[in-house]
């Protein structure tokens, strides 16, 4: 076998359509493109969002600004738990979010996320309770009876853009200084 015998595989290559070359092609005159309208010009493209004249459906939508927590994709969801339900640990105990997941308080998904403690019912063991944040009625009957309370630190991003005015005893940037 030598690199001469090599060829495409028959019909893989195909010759392009050679529109615009006179009646007898079969696609001349108007080149398959039909007859005026923006769509038989040249550069003539209507937009994906284009709705036929209607209003596109970004101009419907309500304006949200920001990407605040009332955002839906950048919301914080937090899994909501009582007091009354940690009365399902032995004194002592550490409750963190994968006891709590064993005890079928939250679902595994739910365990990766965030967790807050309310204080809805009473508590009467001491427990050491990690969660992300807690009531100040849950921290304050935990702490009453005789447990202690670990927040779990949640990661916040710096802001990657300057605001427009520096910050006071920030050096000045060289545009500035000159």
């Amino acid at each position: 076998m030598n690199l001469s015998d090599l060829h495409p595989a028959p019909g893989s290559r195909k010759a392009t359509r050679r529109v615009g070359r006179g009646h007898g092609s079969g696609r001349g005159k108007t080149a398959g493109r039909g007859t005026k309208g923006q769509k038989a010009r040249t550069g003539g493209k209507i937009h994906r969002a284009f709705d036929g004249g209607q209003t596109r459906l970004s101009k419907r939508l309500p304006f949200v600004r920001g990407v605040g927590n009332s955002n839906i994709p950048f919301r914080d969801e937090y899994t909501i738990i009582n007091v009354a339900d940690l009365e399902l640990f032995e004194a002592g105990t550490r409750v963190t979010s994968e006891e709590l997941v064993a005890r079928h308080l939250m679902t595994p998904a739910e365990g990766r996320g965030l967790i807050k403690v309310l204080g809805n019912g009473e508590v009467d063991r001491a427990l050491i309770v990690r969660a992300h944040k807690f009531s100040a009625s849950a921290r304050a009957k935990i702490e009453a009876a005789g447990g202690a309370v670990e927040i779990i630190a949640v990661k916040v991003y710096e802001k990657t853009k300057r605001s427009k005015k520096e910050a006071p005893g920030a050096p000045a940037s060289p545009a500035a200084q000159a």
